[in-house]
């Protein structure tokens, strides 16, 4: 690559820094001073409702698109008179689990202390849920331990702060504080689509609750259930987005119940609670686990066995969604395709086409 050229993905970061620092000295004209600012990194699976979440929670009334990368927004609240704003920077990752490498961008050197990350996981597709959940928490968690890795150069207590911080959300008393290790930035699970999830059988339901219940609490992460045809459970949402945003009060509830909307804030789960994981019959011979994570991941996949391709595969190409349609770019796109295509059949064909030489023994 010449000296001096950018590629695409530095004009990309390059573009959302900007943004952000754009936001921040807006902030301070208009108001003389700038509020409290905290980072929220939505993730999930593709079509899960992590967009429809963020615009119910910002009182945005569009149509919601499905987000193909990453996409950047922003809220603002008032904190009072002449102290200025709090200012939430929103990022949404969308891709299902084919964009992690995208997440050294929300997941900074610069928010760290300051971020909360939102699963978001369909109800309705029990099937491809625990491959999300396996493979985005794995991606998420490897870029925080980066990040926090980078800190601890210039500050060697950065992850004892961030562990200090984690474990205030339970009481000193809680029974699991030797059993769990929760994630060094704080995590809430949330599972949408619950008017169709009811539709479920009861044992089905029960499953998918208390695995879900248990993966939270495992990284001792908050848990809750949420339609967006269901006005009071959007409420719920929104109260908790904005906990983790700006600071607002937390609904502490506690609901598990596998047949009401689940509803288990940090700190409020417990192992004892959740039980054992509910392995089936057929698969109790077959189970060999190293770790509780591994039991619940058998336990969960012999009811519900996990698709290997589907909506998620890498196969999907980006520039070909028609939202983000650009005729000139695309008829421009394709003859470079086609340039392309004939420029591989030419070199294919020389390549076949080339007479062999035969050398006598001893000479090269």
């Amino acid at each position: 690559m010449p000296k001096g050229e950018k590629v695409l993905w530095d004009i990309s970061v390059y573009e959302s820094e900007k943004t952000e620092k754009a936001q921040k000295e807006k902030e301070a004209t208009e108001d003389g001073k700038i509020g409290d600012e905290a980072s929220i990194l939505f993730f999930g699976g593709k079509e899960s409702g992590k967009t429809t979440i963020i615009c119910r929670f910002l009182d945005r009334e569009d149509i919601p698109k499905s987000t193909i990368a990453l996409e950047y927004t922003f809220g603002r609240r008032a904190k009072g008179h002449n102290l200025g704003k709090d200012i939430g920077h929103i990022w949404e990752l969308g891709g299902g689990t084919n964009m992690t490498q995208l997440l050294e961008v929300p997941i900074n050197l610069t928010n760290i202390m300051t971020l909360s990350l939102v699963l978001v996981v369909d109800l309705s597709r029990p099937e491809v849920m625990w491959t999300t959940l396996e493979v985005l928490l794995r991606a998420v968690t490897e870029r925080v331990n980066q990040v926090v890795k980078k800190l601890s150069v210039e500050d060697p207590q950065i992850e004892e702060k961030l562990k200090r911080k984690a474990w205030s959300r339970f009481t000193q008393e809680h029974p699991d504080r030797g059993l769990i290790e929760p994630s060094l930035v704080p995590l809430v699970i949330i599972g949408t689509k619950y008017d169709l999830y009811q539709n479920l059988d009861s044992e089905k339901r029960k499953v998918i609750s208390r695995t879900l219940r248990f993966v939270a609490h495992n990284y001792g992460g908050a848990l809750l259930f949420c339609s967006s045809k269901n006005e009071p459970m959007m409420t719920r949402t929104r109260s908790l987005v904005s906990h983790l945003v700006f600071g607002t009060t937390l609904n502490k509830a506690y609901i598990v119940d596998h047949n009401k909307p689940i509803a288990a804030a940090f700190g409020t789960d417990s192992m004892q609670q959740i039980g054992s994981p509910p392995i089936a019959d057929g698969a109790i011979g077959q189970v060999q686990a190293r770790s509780p994570m591994e039991l619940w991941k058998q336990a969960f996949t012999s009811y519900f066995p996990q698709q290997t391709t589907g909506s998620d595969s890498t196969s999907e190409d980006p520039a070909k969604d028609q939202q983000y349609a650009e005729p000139e770019v695309d008829n421009m796109r394709a003859q470079k395709d086609e340039v392309l295509e004939e420029e591989r059949i030419h070199q294919s064909n020389k390549l076949f086409s080339r007479p062999k030489h035969s050398h006598p023994v001893g000479e090269t």
